[in-house]
């Protein structure tokens, strides 16, 4: 049995993680740097309040375990300035990567992002963002690294640092390249985006379910890898109830298609997290919107 530190314990992934990790019998030492915590903690296992930005409490977050889920960032752009955001980002992953190092982990699994990959996140009115670079669909893990925000800078220096301390320490890590995320309860909301296709171009129409999150970060805890690995993770689908490929023809006419797409598939590549971590979403939105609803 495995004890594992889980960082950003009460976000919508990290949540999700915790109660997936404890649910396989897995030990999880939670920590947040907002939320419940001690006895008043609404996770079901030890929860400390840390602050990653600072080595010593990353250190100690992560001491007495065998590998970590680092879930903490600042999760979007706009939220911050853009220099803050790069900064607090870039320290802790950089605390993290290295308390890990230290500690002799077993392994690291952490949330990169889609943003990376420089998809279309242009037309924005958030601070420091810039239209991204889209090449060809289905996007895969070569179409990088395309930052356009101080956000997805910070994931490309972390997969660049997560390389270097794998390299130097041994420690196997997993950076998770995650879509946006839904919650079951925010299924609702989907219809929404349906009467126009541009409203969700921003990221290729893709999704994941907090509970496709949790699975994807106990496979890679699980998988047999070595050095350090970066893979998308998304549902198996789209969030839109149009064919795949008739959304490519009206938002994205002539743009590169390397693969067949049939239906309404992802336009992220889930092929190398299948092939690398067995990750097999299993979640969708279409399990709670009716069929009349989805129609289209």
């Amino acid at each position: 049995m495995l004890t594992v530190a889980v960082t950003g314990a009460h976000g919508k992934a990290g949540r999700a993680a915790v109660a997936e990790l404890l649910a396989h019998g897995y030990q999880v030492h939670a920590s947040d740097l907002a939320g419940p915590v001690g006895r008043n903690s609404d996770l079901g296992c030890p929860t400390m309040r840390v602050d990653l930005t600072d080595y010593g409490q990353a250190l100690q977050a992560l001491s007495g375990v065998d590998a970590v889920v680092h879930l903490a960032n600042i999760p979007e752009p706009g939220m911050y300035p853009p220099a803050e955001t790069i900064n607090r980002n870039t320290a802790a992953n950089h605390n993290v990567f290295l308390a890990a190092a230290a500690l002799k982990l077993q392994r690291v699994v952490w949330a990169s992002s889609e943003t990376t990959l420089g998809l279309p996140f242009g037309g924005s009115d958030k601070a420091g963002e810039r239209d991204g670079e889209l090449h060809y669909a289905p996007v895969d893990e070569d179409h990088f690294p395309y930052p356009s925000s101080t956000y997805a800078l910070s994931k490309v220096l972390g997969e660049q640092a997560a390389a270097h301390v794998s390299g130097w320490s041994g420690v196997p890590f997993v950076g998770l390249r995650i879509t946006n995320i839904f919650t079951a309860a925010q299924y609702q909301q989907v219809p929404d985006y349906w009467a126009d296709a541009r409203l969700r171009r921003w990221n290729l129409w893709g999704y994941i379910d907090a509970r496709d999150v949790a699975a994807a970060c106990r496979n890679a805890l699980e998988a047999d890898t070595t050095g350090s690995i970066n893979v998308i993770i998304a549902a198996a689908d789209t969030i839109m109830n149009r064919p795949s490929a008739d959304l490519l023809d009206e938002v994205f006419p002539g743009l590169e298609r390397r693969a067949e797409i049939s239906g309404h598939e992802t336009l992220l590549s889930i092929e190398g997290a299948r092939k690398l971590i067995g990750y097999r979403p299993e979640h969708s939105w279409r399990d709670v919107i009716s069929a009349g609803e989805a129609a289209g």
